[in-house]
């Protein structure tokens, strides 16, 4: 007699055209149903979306640049008025999904951050349901950022009104905004981004190793600036930046490749940066390439898995480059990504403009190459990493607690970050 699968959904964003998101949603995915059988997964998009790419994506550019120029009270409302707008279409489909569950997980991504009440909207929504089917919750991996709104904290504040069975944050900066905002608790494990775990599931390989072929992956300087955490100037936030490294590492012998993590966005940005005279001889002459935009996760994994090295301001690019062993450095801009550089010991290949100009890139890359990834905090980072998802699913449906022991938890979550 078989038994009945116990239905856990989780919420993200796993079909944003930012592809890291993909990643990670595929990541949790995995880790929730490996156990052999007897659990079934299933994925909301937070914004309604079936599939990667949409007929809305070619508008996108131009809605962001509009956005950023309207006053904050004026884009809130904007914001809000289109995010409620949607959430009225998608409360009875996640309703229905929620009350066929046995448990829900919200996991993966910056997901608790004020993003003029884009998220919090939609988390609050999602919490309301929780609460009304009494359906068990976790809340996995989260980034959080330090800075809500008044209208923000009510929204997320319906967490008291739920069946928290687990809560996890990605880093240290998450867990202290995360204490900052509920004092009272629940206190936040620290457990790794999932998608440290692609390296895993990936059916892409790596390509030959030469030593010579650096991936950047560019994005637009408006995400960049909207979105930002920190103050201060931000690492490549123009073309002629970008060029500026172009030439310095094609002169140091490199090869070199822009992509994006898939947001159209970022390729027309990409496109905007070689449409000029040096980089257009650069491209002929082949040491410089333009990647096609990914359309997939798998497309954007080929791309990286082609790399020697990766540059990138994305937080996923920087997570899959090492999960893959590739040496890359991080630009920073939003605390998450100085978090990651943090957690794995990093904090070495982490440009901050403000105390590392662009112009170390270069040798910052020479060492990165010559130095590779230390595997002895690798193999502890991924430890903590799977031993995080064996705890999420444990807190979920406690009769696996047969598939690993209390010494690998503990081993585990002694290897997460500092």
């Amino acid at each position: 007699m078989s038994r009945t699968p116990f239905k856990i959904v989780v919420f993200n964003v796993k079909y944003s055209e930012n592809l890291g998101d993909g990643i990670l949603a595929l990541c949790i995915e995995h880790g929730l149903a490996q156990t052999g059988g007897g659990i079934e997964v299933e994925t909301v998009d937070l914004a309604g979306r079936h599939g990667f790419g949409g007929a809305s994506s070619s508008r996108r550019r131009h809605l962001l640049k509009l956005l950023q120029r309207l006053p904050k009270p004026v884009r809130r409302l904007a914001v809000g008025f289109f995010v409620q707008r949607a959430l009225r279409r998608q409360r009875g489909e996640w309703e229905r999904k929620i009350a066929a569950a046995d448990a829900v997980v919200i996991g993966g991504g910056n997901l608790f951050q004020d993003d003029d009440l884009n998220f919090p909207l939609k988390i609050g929504t999602v919490l309301d349901c929780v609460r009304r089917f009494d359906r068990p919750l976790g809340i996995y991996a989260v980034g959080v950022s330090a800075d809500w709104s008044e209208p923000a904290r009510r929204l997320f504040a319906r967490i008291g009104g739920v069946r928290l069975l687990h809560v996890s944050v990605r880093d240290r900066f998450a867990y202290d905004s995360w204490r900052s905002h509920f004092p009272a608790g629940p206190v936040p494990d620290i457990i790794p981004d999932p998608g440290l775990l692609i390296g895993q599931i990936a059916h892409t390989t790596r390509g030959p190793n030469r030593g010579n072929k650096v991936a950047i992956c560019v994005t637009e300087p408006v995400v960049l600036t909207r979105h930002a955490s920190q103050t201060g100037p931000i690492p490549l936030g123009d073309a002629a930046g970008y060029r500026k490294l172009i030439e310095a590492l094609i002169e140091d012998g490199l090869n070199v490749t822009l992509f994006c993590n898939g947001a159209t966005e970022d390729h027309i940005f990409a496109r905007t940066i070689v449409n000029e005279g040096s980089m257009a001889r650069h491209l002929t002459s082949g040491v410089l390439h333009l990647a096609d935009r990914p359309a997939d996760v798998e497309q954007l994994l080929r791309l990286l898995n082609a790399a020697d090295a990766i540059i990138s301001h994305r937080l996923h690019a920087c997570i899959a480059a090492y999960s893959f062993g590739i040496p890359h450095i991080g630009l920073g801009w939003d605390k998450k990504v100085e978090g990651f550089f943090r957690s794995v010991g990093r904090e070495a290949y982490f440009v901050d403009a403000e105390h590392v100009p662009v112009s170390d890139i270069p040798a910052l890359l020479r060492a990165a190459l010559a130095q590779g990834i230390d595997q002895e905090r690798y193999n502890l980072t991924m430890d903590c990493a799977e031993t995080g998802m064996r705890r999420l699913r444990f807190a979920l449906r406690p009769g696996l607690v047969s598939e690993y022991s209390i010494a690998d938890d503990v081993r585990g979550i002694a290897a997460g970050p500092r």
